[in-house]
């Protein structure tokens, strides 16, 4: 038995210098275990290789039930394991952690980011309004960057028919609420971000939280929760990247009527007729098309935060994307406007 052993560990041994997978090892040295049980079982007893492998039959049974009890154990022991919730690393202000300055560096060798910027993107406070189409790739890509602090804000749960476009949330989420689905996915790409989840509508006993953060994103999917979203954000000085889709179009502006640029009631002062701009659920929607918008939310917002390059403030970008054209008009403020104007 002894002699069996030995060979065992050389063949491990051997197969972890010629680098061979585990499982493969693993298969080698049960195939050998079995092939010594099978002679003990089948040479007559006065034979030398019996005697080699361990004359009795019991001793290799008995050591084999060892060996399977040992390596349930084992096996068990990792699943715990695997299903055991890691510790995420603490969520510090100001400096990098090098695990930290490793994930952003892409971002802080870029010239019009650069360290500072990195610093901004995580000392600031990001509320994206709605965990849906367009909220999804928003808040991957917003904690991806390195957003210090992010709310996410949205009271449905997920259904099978969310998951044809709404990229942060998977087949096995389906009935979890969307904050929990979301907050799981960001905390997954990034432990250092702070996600804090608001499993509620946006509305007017809600409306006070937008005094906590820097930026709002709005992605939601009806004309009553933008038009509030827009004045609240409008009457607490907070900038506000409003975006909406349908079909194959979407458009998204940055509206800051705090330092001089046109609100979003500026721009659209009547909500359509009932009916003239369906929603998604009524005329359906591309599946890639909230992404796109979604990423120009999250591009809009890491510029507005660090300073870099020329934002969507005052101007409104229209993608075609059945036709491929992107446009971006500029938007006027009006002085008459119930929001934002002087003569209201």
């Amino acid at each position: 038995m002894t002699v069996v052993l030995i060979f065992l560990a050389a063949l491990w041994i051997l197969g972890r210098v010629l680098r061979a997978p585990v499982r493969q090892r693993v298969v080698a040295m049960a195939a050998v275990w079995l092939a010594s049980g099978l002679a003990l079982a089948i040479l007559p007893v006065d034979t030398g290789l019996r005697q080699a492998l361990g004359g009795d039959l019991r001793v290799w049974a008995a050591v084999s039930v060892l060996g399977l009890l040992g390596a349930g154990y084992f096996v068990a022991l990792q699943r715990l394991r695997g299903k055991a919730p890691t510790a995420s690393p603490p969520v510090t202000s100001g400096k990098f952690s090098p695990e930290e300055l490793d994930r952003y560096a892409r971002h802080i060798m870029l010239r019009e980011i650069g360290g500072p910027g990195q610093k901004a993107l995580k000392a600031a406070k990001v509320l994206v309004i709605g965990a849906g189409g367009l909220g999804s790739p928003a808040l991957l890509y917003l904690a991806a960057a390195g957003v210090g602090v992010i709310g996410v804000m949205d009271a449905d749960t997920v259904d099978a028919s969310n998951l044809q476009r709404q990229i942060i949330h998977k087949d096995q989420g389906i009935g979890l609420p969307k904050v929990q689905s979301a907050q799981e996915a960001m905390k997954a790409l990034n432990p250092h971000v702070e996600v804090r989840p608001y499993q509620r509508r946006f509305d007017a006993e809600t409306a006070p939280v937008l005094e906590e953060y820097d930026l709002i994103l709005d992605g939601s999917d009806n004309f009553d929760t933008r038009y509030l979203v827009n004045r609240e954000a409008a009457r607490a000085g907070k900038p506000l990247i409003s975006a909406a889709i349908t079909q194959w179009e979407g458009q998204i502006s940055l509206y800051d009527s705090a330092h001089g640029t046109p609100c979003y009631e500026c721009i659209f002062p009547e909500r359509p007729a009932p009916g003239l701009v369906p929603t998604c659920a009524e005329a359906g929607v591309a599946a890639p098309l909230p992404g796109v918008i979604g990423a120009m939310m999250a591009m809009e917002a890491v510029k507005h935060l660090t300073g870099a390059g020329l934002t969507l403030r005052g101007r409104l970008l229209i993608h075609d994307a059945l036709y491929a054209e992107t446009r971006v008009i500029a938007l006027t403020k009006r002085e008459d406007c119930a929001v934002c104007g002087v003569k209201h």
